[in-house]
């Protein structure tokens, strides 16, 4: 907000010597002179006298010099007001949204709740669906969106963020098109005997566990072929390519175009909703507690 060049002016009025400022400053005595030149042909005032054995203040520049460093902190002080204030003032909801976490969920909800935030506007974040990377985008909940919605029963990002329950996906299977299940309504598990079932490793999700416990103690006609921990994009292109069946859910129908999700006779199910930062500001803390209110959900 002030003149920069005054820094330059009072590096030299308390160094006393062109020399000396310009090591204070890290530039050139001859890049100090010109700045003070600039400096005085900008106010039009000449401030510093250049003599054999030093520089000295005029009277002016004994008068900005005694005002300088109050109009300096004066203005940092005042951008760090405005700041602050308009950190205050920030009415917009980033949500995140993906390929696999889609934020229409989110919408659904926010048209159930906006008139309790009558100035708040949402901004849309994507984000990749990438297994190497998505713990490291749970982790920006709170820097670089407030909220994802999604499928959630996972350990390790329950352990970087909170979650607000909102429901259920019921598990199917996905095969390609032109797999000989491909037209059925609804499986049985004993439609799977003989197929590669692909599904996330053993130790993160409850869910997953209690098919892979039931599927190897119950039904071991049916091989078993790890996936990354978290799907991404190529999981559902290996299932296409390889003719195996995927383990998935109900909102993952339209992922793949070469796919199709088949229901199974069974009660698995997992749960989806809301995240948002283990340290949530008090906006997005309102908006949840608005949310489970609007929608009747008990902790």
């Amino acid at each position: 907000m002030y003149n920069p060049l005054l820094n330059t002016f009072i590096a030299v009025a308390d160094c006393g010597s062109f020399t000396r400022a310009s090591e204070l400053l890290f530039i050139s005595p001859t890049a100090v002179m010109k700045q003070i030149n600039s400096f005085e042909n900008h106010i039009g005032v000449k401030l510093i006298e250049r003599t054999p054995t030093g520089v000295y203040l005029t009277e002016a520049g004994e008068v900005i010099y005694h005002d300088a460093k109050f109009i300096i902190d004066y203005s940092n002080k005042s951008i760090s007001s405005a700041k602050a204030i308009s950190y205050a003032n920030d009415t917009t909801f980033c949500v995140g949204t993906s390929l696999l976490n889609p934020a229409k969920p989110f919408m659904d909800i926010w048209y159930l709740v906006n008139n309790a935030f009558p100035k708040y506007k949402l901004h849309l974040v994507p984000f990749e669906d990438n297994h190497n990377g998505i713990l490291s985008e749970i982790e920006k909940l709170g820097e670089k969106f407030d909220f994802l919605i999604g499928v959630c029963d996972s350990k390790q990002w329950l352990s970087r963020c909170r979650f607000l329950n909102l429901g259920r996906y019921k598990k199917m299977v996905a095969v390609s098109r032109e797999h000989k299940l491909a037209n059925k309504k609804i499986i049985n598990v004993e439609d799977l005997y003989g197929e590669t079932l692909m599904m996330v490793q053993h130790g993160d999700s409850d869910t997953n566990d209690a098919i892979r416990n039931d599927l190897e103690n119950n039904h071991p006609k049916i091989h078993i072929e790890d996936t990354p921990q978290f799907y991404d994009l190529s999981v559902f292109n290996r299932c296409a390519e390889t003719g195996n069946v995927l383990l998935t859910i109900e909102c993952w129908k339209d992922v793949h175009p070469g796919l199709v999700s088949i229901p199974v006779n069974w009660n698995y199910s997992i749960p989806y909703g809301l995240l948002y930062s283990l340290n949530a500001p008090e906006d997005v803390l309102k908006f949840v507690e608005t949310v489970k209110s609007t929608l009747n959900i008990q902790d």
